[in-house]
Protein backbone atom coordinates (compact mmCIF):
# COMPACT_ATOMS: atom_id res chain seq x y z
CA UNK A 1 0.00 0.00 0.00
CA UNK A 2 1.41 3.38 -1.02
CA UNK A 3 1.79 6.41 1.28
CA UNK A 4 -1.04 8.38 -0.42
CA UNK A 5 -3.39 5.41 0.02
CA UNK A 6 -2.48 5.12 3.70
CA UNK A 7 -3.11 8.84 4.19
CA UNK A 8 -6.55 8.60 2.55
CA UNK A 9 -7.45 5.80 4.99
CA UNK A 10 -6.12 7.78 7.97
CA UNK A 11 -8.12 10.80 6.87
CA UNK A 12 -11.35 8.85 6.29
CA UNK A 13 -11.16 7.10 9.67
CA UNK A 14 -10.19 10.25 11.60
CA UNK A 15 -12.81 12.48 9.98
CA UNK A 16 -15.58 9.89 10.36
CA UNK A 17 -14.89 9.09 14.02
CA UNK A 18 -14.58 12.74 15.06
CA UNK A 19 -17.60 13.90 13.10
CA UNK A 20 -19.87 11.09 14.38
CA UNK A 21 -18.78 11.96 17.92
CA UNK A 22 -19.49 15.63 17.23
CA UNK A 23 -23.01 14.84 15.96
CA UNK A 24 -23.81 12.74 19.05
CA UNK A 25 -22.51 15.40 21.43
CA UNK A 26 -24.15 18.42 19.79
CA UNK A 27 -27.01 17.55 17.47
CA UNK A 28 -28.52 15.12 19.94
CA UNK A 29 -28.39 17.52 22.92
CA UNK A 30 -29.83 21.01 22.62
CA UNK A 31 -27.64 23.43 24.57
CA UNK A 32 -26.09 26.86 24.26
CA UNK A 33 -22.34 26.76 23.56
CA UNK A 34 -20.45 29.14 25.84
CA UNK A 35 -17.39 31.18 24.82
CA UNK A 36 -15.15 28.91 26.92
CA UNK A 37 -16.54 25.75 25.30
CA UNK A 38 -16.22 27.33 21.82
CA UNK A 39 -12.56 28.25 22.50
CA UNK A 40 -11.77 24.73 23.66
CA UNK A 41 -13.47 23.17 20.64
CA UNK A 42 -11.71 25.57 18.24
CA UNK A 43 -8.36 24.69 19.81
CA UNK A 44 -9.17 20.98 19.54
CA UNK A 45 -10.07 21.11 15.83
CA UNK A 46 -7.02 23.25 14.99
CA UNK A 47 -4.81 20.80 16.92
CA UNK A 48 -6.28 17.83 15.01
CA UNK A 49 -5.68 19.63 11.69
CA UNK A 50 -2.10 20.49 12.72
CA UNK A 51 -1.36 16.87 13.67
CA UNK A 52 -2.77 15.68 10.36
CA UNK A 53 -0.69 18.29 8.52
CA UNK A 54 2.52 17.13 10.19
CA UNK A 55 1.63 13.51 9.42
CA UNK A 56 1.10 14.54 5.79
CA UNK A 57 4.63 16.01 5.80
CA UNK A 58 6.00 12.81 7.29
CA UNK A 59 4.29 10.57 4.75
CA UNK A 60 4.13 12.71 1.59
CA UNK A 61 6.96 15.23 1.97
CA UNK A 62 7.62 18.75 3.25
CA UNK A 63 6.12 20.55 0.25
CA UNK A 64 2.81 18.69 0.58
CA UNK A 65 2.70 19.65 4.26
CA UNK A 66 3.18 23.34 3.42
CA UNK A 67 0.48 23.11 0.74
CA UNK A 68 -1.89 21.54 3.28
CA UNK A 69 -1.31 24.22 5.91
CA UNK A 70 -1.57 27.06 3.37
CA UNK A 71 -4.83 25.68 1.94
CA UNK A 72 -6.16 25.08 5.47
CA UNK A 73 -5.38 28.63 6.63
CA UNK A 74 -6.99 30.14 3.50
CA UNK A 75 -10.15 28.03 3.87
CA UNK A 76 -10.36 28.70 7.62
CA UNK A 77 -9.91 32.45 7.17
CA UNK A 78 -12.58 32.58 4.45
CA UNK A 79 -14.85 30.63 6.80
CA UNK A 80 -14.49 33.38 9.40
CA UNK A 81 -16.18 35.85 7.09
CA UNK A 82 -18.84 33.29 6.22
CA UNK A 83 -19.64 32.85 9.92
CA UNK A 84 -20.69 36.49 10.18
CA UNK A 85 -23.26 35.77 7.45
CA UNK A 86 -24.50 32.76 9.46
CA UNK A 87 -24.90 35.01 12.52
CA UNK A 88 -27.21 37.22 10.45
CA UNK A 89 -29.14 34.18 9.12
CA UNK A 90 -29.82 32.87 12.64
CA UNK A 91 -30.91 36.33 13.78
CA UNK A 92 -33.24 36.65 10.76
CA UNK A 93 -35.05 33.38 11.55
CA UNK A 94 -34.95 33.96 15.33
CA UNK A 95 -33.30 30.60 16.10
CA UNK A 96 -32.58 30.13 19.84
CA UNK A 97 -28.88 29.61 20.61
CA UNK A 98 -29.48 26.14 22.07
CA UNK A 99 -30.70 24.88 18.65
CA UNK A 100 -27.99 26.55 16.55
CA UNK A 101 -25.37 23.78 17.10
CA UNK A 102 -27.77 21.21 15.62
CA UNK A 103 -28.31 23.28 12.47
CA UNK A 104 -24.59 23.96 12.05
CA UNK A 105 -23.65 20.30 12.57
CA UNK A 106 -26.00 19.03 9.88
CA UNK A 107 -25.09 21.99 7.67
CA UNK A 108 -21.42 21.08 7.92
CA UNK A 109 -22.17 17.44 7.08
CA UNK A 110 -23.91 18.59 3.90
CA UNK A 111 -21.01 20.93 3.11
CA UNK A 112 -18.52 18.04 3.33
CA UNK A 113 -20.38 16.09 0.65
CA UNK A 114 -21.01 19.11 -1.58
CA UNK A 115 -17.34 20.07 -1.50
CA UNK A 116 -16.31 16.51 -2.34
CA UNK A 117 -18.18 16.85 -5.64
CA UNK A 118 -17.02 20.41 -6.33
CA UNK A 119 -13.36 19.77 -5.52
CA UNK A 120 -12.96 16.59 -7.55
CA UNK A 121 -14.81 18.22 -10.45
CA UNK A 122 -12.66 21.36 -10.21
CA UNK A 123 -9.38 19.44 -10.11
CA UNK A 124 -10.45 17.31 -13.08
CA UNK A 125 -11.40 20.41 -15.08
CA UNK A 126 -8.10 22.18 -14.36
CA UNK A 127 -6.10 19.09 -15.34
CA UNK A 128 -8.16 18.74 -18.53
CA UNK A 129 -8.45 22.43 -19.44
CA UNK A 130 -5.38 24.21 -18.07
CA UNK A 131 -6.68 27.62 -19.18
CA UNK A 132 -9.45 27.38 -16.56
CA UNK A 133 -6.93 28.34 -13.89
CA UNK A 134 -6.93 31.86 -15.38
CA UNK A 135 -10.75 31.92 -15.25
CA UNK A 136 -10.67 30.92 -11.57
CA UNK A 137 -8.03 33.58 -10.94
CA UNK A 138 -10.23 36.24 -12.51
CA UNK A 139 -13.24 35.08 -10.46
CA UNK A 140 -11.25 35.39 -7.25
CA UNK A 141 -10.09 38.92 -8.08
CA UNK A 142 -13.66 40.00 -8.88
CA UNK A 143 -14.84 38.39 -5.64
CA UNK A 144 -12.14 40.23 -3.69
CA UNK A 145 -13.24 43.58 -5.12
CA UNK A 146 -16.91 42.79 -4.47
CA UNK A 147 -16.16 41.79 -0.88
CA UNK A 148 -14.20 44.99 -0.28
CA UNK A 149 -17.05 47.15 -1.60
CA UNK A 150 -19.95 45.22 -0.07
CA UNK A 151 -21.51 46.77 3.01
CA UNK A 152 -22.57 44.74 6.04
CA UNK A 153 -26.25 43.77 6.12
CA UNK A 154 -26.78 43.75 2.35
CA UNK A 155 -27.70 40.05 2.30
CA UNK A 156 -31.38 39.15 2.79
CA UNK A 157 -31.75 35.48 3.88
CA UNK A 158 -35.47 35.60 3.17
CA UNK A 159 -34.79 36.25 -0.52
CA UNK A 160 -32.96 32.92 -0.90
CA UNK A 161 -34.41 31.29 -4.07
CA UNK A 162 -34.06 27.75 -2.68
CA UNK A 163 -36.05 28.79 0.38
CA UNK A 164 -38.79 30.17 -1.88
CA UNK A 165 -38.83 26.88 -3.79
CA UNK A 166 -39.07 24.95 -0.50
CA UNK A 167 -42.13 27.02 0.51
CA UNK A 168 -43.88 25.87 -2.69
CA UNK A 169 -43.15 22.21 -1.90
CA UNK A 170 -43.99 22.11 1.80
CA UNK A 171 -45.55 24.72 4.12
CA UNK A 172 -43.10 26.41 6.48
CA UNK A 173 -44.46 26.60 10.02
CA UNK A 174 -43.62 29.79 11.90
CA UNK A 175 -44.57 28.54 15.35
CA UNK A 176 -41.77 27.79 17.88
CA UNK A 177 -40.86 24.10 18.06
CA UNK A 178 -38.86 21.85 20.33
CA UNK A 179 -35.93 21.67 17.93
CA UNK A 180 -37.42 19.46 15.21
CA UNK A 181 -36.89 20.02 11.48
CA UNK A 182 -40.45 18.92 10.65
CA UNK A 183 -43.74 18.94 12.58
CA UNK A 184 -47.14 17.48 11.76
CA UNK A 185 -50.18 19.71 12.25
CA UNK A 186 -52.94 18.62 9.87
CA UNK A 187 -50.16 18.00 7.33
CA UNK A 188 -46.39 17.99 7.59
CA UNK A 189 -44.73 21.40 7.90
CA UNK A 190 -41.09 22.39 7.74
CA UNK A 191 -40.00 24.33 10.83
CA UNK A 192 -37.91 27.53 10.97
CA UNK A 193 -34.97 25.27 11.91
CA UNK A 194 -35.19 23.42 8.59
CA UNK A 195 -35.68 26.68 6.67
CA UNK A 196 -32.53 28.02 8.34
CA UNK A 197 -30.64 24.83 7.46
CA UNK A 198 -31.65 25.25 3.79
CA UNK A 199 -30.36 28.85 3.73
CA UNK A 200 -27.13 27.85 5.52
CA UNK A 201 -26.50 25.02 3.03
CA UNK A 202 -27.14 27.16 -0.05
CA UNK A 203 -25.02 29.97 1.42
CA UNK A 204 -22.16 27.52 1.95
CA UNK A 205 -22.49 26.37 -1.65
CA UNK A 206 -22.02 29.99 -2.75
CA UNK A 207 -19.04 30.37 -0.39
CA UNK A 208 -17.48 27.20 -1.84
CA UNK A 209 -17.50 28.73 -5.33
CA UNK A 210 -15.09 31.34 -3.92
CA UNK A 211 -13.05 29.26 -1.52
CA UNK A 212 -12.36 26.17 -3.63
CA UNK A 213 -10.70 28.11 -6.49
CA UNK A 214 -8.62 29.88 -3.83
CA UNK A 215 -7.38 26.53 -2.51
CA UNK A 216 -6.80 25.25 -6.07
CA UNK A 217 -4.38 28.16 -6.47
CA UNK A 218 -2.24 26.50 -3.79
CA UNK A 219 -2.49 22.88 -4.97
CA UNK A 220 -4.33 20.74 -7.50
CA UNK A 221 -3.64 17.58 -5.51
CA UNK A 222 -7.10 16.16 -4.69
CA UNK A 223 -5.89 14.86 -1.34
CA UNK A 224 -4.49 18.22 -0.23
CA UNK A 225 -7.45 20.24 -1.49
CA UNK A 226 -10.16 18.03 -0.01
CA UNK A 227 -8.56 17.22 3.35
CA UNK A 228 -7.66 20.86 4.03
CA UNK A 229 -11.24 21.87 3.16
CA UNK A 230 -12.79 19.22 5.39
CA UNK A 231 -10.60 19.98 8.41
CA UNK A 232 -11.45 23.67 8.05
CA UNK A 233 -15.18 23.01 7.57
CA UNK A 234 -15.64 20.59 10.49
CA UNK A 235 -14.37 23.22 12.91
CA UNK A 236 -16.89 25.83 11.79
CA UNK A 237 -19.49 25.09 14.46
CA UNK A 238 -17.16 26.03 17.30
CA UNK A 239 -15.71 28.89 15.25
CA UNK A 240 -19.20 30.34 14.80
CA UNK A 241 -19.91 30.57 18.52
CA UNK A 242 -16.45 31.93 19.27
CA UNK A 243 -16.77 34.70 16.67
CA UNK A 244 -20.34 35.50 17.75
CA UNK A 245 -18.99 36.36 21.20
CA UNK A 246 -16.02 38.46 20.05
CA UNK A 247 -17.25 40.05 16.80
CA UNK A 248 -15.80 43.47 17.65
CA UNK A 249 -12.24 42.10 17.55
CA UNK A 250 -12.52 41.30 13.83
CA UNK A 251 -13.75 44.56 12.30
CA UNK A 252 -10.97 44.59 9.68
CA UNK A 253 -11.08 40.86 8.95
CA UNK A 254 -13.20 41.26 5.80
CA UNK A 255 -10.61 43.64 4.34
CA UNK A 256 -7.84 41.16 5.12
CA UNK A 257 -9.75 38.27 3.55
CA UNK A 258 -10.44 40.30 0.39
CA UNK A 259 -6.68 40.98 0.08
CA UNK A 260 -5.99 37.25 0.48
CA UNK A 261 -8.47 36.45 -2.30
CA UNK A 262 -6.86 39.09 -4.51
CA UNK A 263 -3.42 37.59 -3.81
CA UNK A 264 -4.40 34.00 -4.65
CA UNK A 265 -6.24 35.25 -7.75
CA UNK A 266 -3.06 36.96 -8.95
CA UNK A 267 -1.11 33.80 -8.06
CA UNK A 268 -3.36 31.87 -10.44
CA UNK A 269 -3.05 34.45 -13.23
CA UNK A 270 0.77 34.43 -13.16
CA UNK A 271 1.09 30.67 -12.59
CA UNK A 272 1.97 30.09 -16.24
CA UNK A 273 4.95 32.43 -15.93
CA UNK A 274 6.09 32.15 -12.32
CA UNK A 275 5.32 29.65 -9.56
CA UNK A 276 5.17 31.31 -6.15
CA UNK A 277 6.70 28.94 -3.54
CA UNK A 278 4.16 27.37 -1.18
CA UNK A 279 6.13 28.47 1.89
CA UNK A 280 6.03 32.09 0.71
CA UNK A 281 2.27 31.87 0.12
CA UNK A 282 1.75 30.52 3.64
CA UNK A 283 3.76 33.45 5.05
CA UNK A 284 1.80 36.00 3.00
CA UNK A 285 -1.60 34.59 4.05
CA UNK A 286 -0.65 34.36 7.73
CA UNK A 287 0.84 37.86 7.63
CA UNK A 288 -2.29 39.42 6.11
CA UNK A 289 -4.51 37.72 8.71
CA UNK A 290 -2.24 38.84 11.55
CA UNK A 291 -2.20 42.46 10.37
CA UNK A 292 -6.00 42.59 9.94
CA UNK A 293 -6.56 41.23 13.46
CA UNK A 294 -3.92 43.54 14.99
CA UNK A 295 -5.51 46.55 13.30
CA UNK A 296 -8.92 45.48 14.64
CA UNK A 297 -7.51 45.40 18.16
CA UNK A 298 -5.34 48.52 17.92
CA UNK A 299 -7.82 50.87 16.20
CA UNK A 300 -10.79 51.41 18.45
CA UNK A 301 -14.22 51.91 16.83
CA UNK A 302 -15.45 55.48 16.71
CA UNK A 303 -18.35 56.15 19.13
CA UNK A 304 -21.66 56.65 17.35
CA UNK A 305 -22.77 60.27 17.21
CA UNK A 306 -26.20 60.97 18.63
Amino acid sequence: MTSPEIMWIVFAVTATVLFVADIKLSAGRAHEITRKEAMMLCAFWVLVAAMFGFLTGRMLGFNKMIEFFTAYVIEYSLSMDNMFVFIMIFAYFGIPKKYQPKILTWGILGAVFMRLILIFTGVKLIHTFEWLIYVFGGILILTAVKMMLQKDGEIDPGANPVLKLLAKIIPIDKEPTGGEFFVKRNIWHATPLFATLVVVETSDLIFAVDSIPAVLAISTDKFIVYTSNVFAVVGLRSLYFLLASIMDLFRYLKGGISIILFYVGMKMLISGYYKIPSLLSLGVVMGILAVSILLSVAIKPQPEQK
